[in-house]
């Protein structure tokens, strides 16, 4: 009796070995029969049935989105920790308003806060306030700090999410500060960003609450932590501080960092980051745009 002949096959490349037996682990997760070829001209592939070519494809493109991993993430400490470089480009972003303001005298008084202007509706200055600074020590003090807390928090959070989160809390700052001092309030800074972000880290650790019961004391630790470095970095006594500006931003980070610690999948998505990348952007584009509108 004639054996039947093979049915053909269809190759997938991989550019690594490591690629190549990942990718077979997820063929095997989905019952897809397969085998790992390596050759020195056309290097590793996984071969499958040709019927089976489209299904394979489709699970390996899934695995990869679930997975996608940006570059300027880099694990520090211990596995699962990252610092996200990304928040060089909210340091430079912040430089380049101080040298547009330092060139353009009107810009600190279109865009800083202004209870008085604020109560006439003016609430964009809630969010442009947060990216204008009164001198090169204070805009200084905020970049070197708001790159390591801001840099760890959208490692932990994702990179679109914890750079909208971080800027939420800092409006949000200005805006408690603003119902606190009311028509009389005037401040500008970052700080409240940065310490919205350390709020973010501070809270981080109520995940750990769902992969274990015992994971209290670790929680409560991260929380006291974080605001024992609060009391260490926003209760400045200098009296161009805003107290109040830097402890809501505080709470606002630690109350959004609470929301996002209940969906951490959520927040790790690409597509999520991406798009609260786009809200963040949209956010200061718009809000710079009716600073600058000429009023009469």
């Amino acid at each position: 009796m004639q054996e039947p002949p093979p049915a053909p096959a269809a190759r997938i490349s991989a550019r690594t070995r490591r690629q190549a037996m990942d990718w077979s682990l997820v063929l095997a997760s989905q019952g897809i029969e397969h085998g790992i070829e390596h050759a020195e001209e056309k290097g590793w592939s996984l071969v499958v049935a040709a019927p089976d070519y489209a299904t394979s494809l489709a699970a390996i493109r899934q695995y990869r989105v679930e997975n996608l991993r940006w570059l300027w993430r880099r694990p520090i400490f211990k596995p699962g920790l990252f610092f996200d470089w990304g928040s060089a480009a909210w340091v430079l972003l912040t430089f380049g308003f101080f040298w547009l303001s330092e060139s353009r005298a009107d810009l600190r008084s279109v865009g800083m806060m202004d209870g008085a202007a604020l109560a006439h509706g003016e609430w964009w200055r809630l969010f442009t306030a947060t990216l204008l600074h009164a001198d090169l020590a204070h805009l200084a003090m905020n970049a070197v700090f708001g790159l390591v807390l801001l840099g760890l928090a959208m490692g932990r959070f994702g990179t679109g999410v914890g750079l909208l989160a971080a800027f939420l809390a800092g409006a949000g700052g200005n805006a408690v500060a603003w119902l606190v001092h009311g028509g009389s309030h005037r401040g500008l800074g970052a700080s409240g960003v940065v310490m919205g972000a350390l709020g973010l880290l501070a809270v981080q650790s109520l995940t750990l609450v769902r992969q274990s019961p015992n994971a209290l004391k670790l929680v409560m630790g991260g929380i006291v932590g974080g605001v024992l470095l609060f009391v260490l970095l926003g209760l400045n006594p200098e009296p161009r501080t805003d107290l109040v500006a830097h402890l809501d931003g505080f709470v606002a980070g630690l109350l959004l960092g609470a929301v996002l610690a209940l969906v951490p999948r959520l927040a790790q998505r690409p597509r999520v980051n991406l798009a609260a990348g786009f809200v963040f952007t949209a956010l200061v584009i718009l809000t710079w745009a009716l600073a600058l509108v000429p009023r009469r």
